[in-house]
């Protein structure tokens, strides 16, 4: 991959005031508006002792990479294709699949970035305990980014325009935060429930941070949904995507 086309794509991100905050800062944001419910910082019985705002603290490592992957890499993207970069680029040394890996790095990197910090200020303002298994919670949050961004890729291929990749994205983007459990944490949710969530890449992700941040390896069943689901769309968007 060209360095340069990297170093040009980070200065872009940079510019964007929207996709810092809402990749960054927003995550966080709520972890801080959650936390402020007096009610979200006692145990709870039904969730194992544990308090509402430290089963969301995984929620919100996720929300960043689903707003990244999901919504706002696939408008970049087909901004570009939309209008002709991919295919003047073509005509240079610099290949487009250059400026698709480095895209995939910036937005990588800014959910790895956003899930820092919001293990940092939960850890901080809300005494909520940093994972006791980091190897795994670093794996599974790995392979979480990975399948967000293969579905952003799918996103990009089949969007002819931004505007319909933004459309799409926020067609994806509730679901997808529902099965991270914004809405439900997966701890609490019945057990049919629970088991189909587990099965969709954010469900997946949720369970194994999860797991993880309670000191317990994430599981393999988990990890090996993610794989699949990132096998699977990355599969699709090479086979559907279009540099023109």
């Amino acid at each position: 991959m060209n360095t340069a086309v990297l170093k040009a794509e980070a200065r872009l991100f940079r510019r964007e005031p929207g996709s810092l905050f809402w990749i960054l800062l927003f995550p966080t944001l709520l972890l801080v508006i959650l936390g402020s419910i007096p009610s979200f910082r006692d145990p709870e019985a039904d969730l194992g002792g544990l308090r509402t705002i430290d089963i969301y603290v995984p929620v919100a490592v996720l929300l960043g990479l689903i707003l990244g992957g999901v919504q706002a890499m696939p408008q970049t993207l087909t901004g570009y294709r939309e209008h002709g970069i991919l295919r003047r680029m073509a005509t240079t040394p610099v290949r487009p699949s250059a400026l698709l890996s480095a895209q995939m790095l910036v937005y990588g990197g800014a959910a790895l970035a956003s899930a820092l910090l919001a293990l940092v200020v939960g850890r901080l303002v809300f005494d909520v305990r940093l994972p006791e298994q980091p190897f795994g919670y670093l794996l599974a949050l790995v392979l979480a980014v990975l399948a967000a961004l293969a579905l952003g890729a799918v996103v990009s291929a089949l969007s002819r325009t931004s505007k319909f990749a933004g459309a799409l994205g926020s067609a994806l983007l509730f679901p997808a935060m529902f099965c991270a459990g914004l809405w439900l944490p997966v701890q609490a949710m019945p057990d049919v429930l629970a088991r189909i969530v587990g099965y969709t890449p954010f469900g997946a992700g949720a369970e194994a941070l999860n797991r993880a941040a309670a000191g317990d390896w994430p599981g393999w069943t988990h990890l090996f949904v993610l794989v699949v689901w990132t096998v699977l769309l990355t599969a699709a968007a090479s086979r559907w995507f279009r540099w023109e």
